[in-house]
């Protein structure tokens, strides 16, 4: 920072008074430093908050999961009949819940996808979540595909 020295004007210079210090702040740079720091605060902001806020609990006895703890799979077609982890495993209805309670029972950690057909009536995809719930399944995901995405732009 500078600060200079005006001519007290009269034009005579051997007077002590004649050259008197002027005290001026000069914004120009603070300026500058204020727009970086904004140009800085607009790009880090939204980095900031890209996860979101889960208050997650806490405790010093948790387990860690096992990585080999492969999920169940439910197959529900378009007929109504339901398949636990594949074709060869053909399910009733009245034996849904003992099988996946049995199976929760002996894996209470263990998750299960449904994978129904898009055919399957609302009535037959709402009775397999219940009997899904019923068993005791808290970690329950509906498997999807994701839409194909064709040449042309649409319109």
């Amino acid at each position: 920072m500078g600060a200079f020295i005006k001519s007290a004007g009269g034009g005579s210079k051997s007077s002590r008074r004649a050259f008197a210090p002027i005290a001026e702040i000069n914004v120009t740079p603070m300026v500058d430093v204020m727009l970086v720091l904004l140009v800085i605060f607009i790009i880090t902001a939204p980095l900031l908050t890209t996860g979101v806020n889960v208050n997650l609990p806490q405790t010093s006895r948790a387990k860690s999961l096992t990585q080999d703890n492969k999920p169940l799979n439910l197959f529900v077609q378009k007929d109504g009949t339901f398949y636990l982890n594949g074709p060869e495993t053909m399910v009733v209805l009245e034996d849904l819940r003992a099988k996946l309670a049995a199976m929760k029972k002996s894996n209470p950690d263990l998750n299960i996808y449904v994978r129904g057909d898009k055919d399957v009536p609302y009535g037959t995809m709402m009775t397999a979540m219940a009997e899904v719930q019923a068993a005791g399944f808290t970690k329950v995901a509906f498997v999807t595909e994701a839409p194909k995405k064709s040449m042309r732009s649409p319109r």
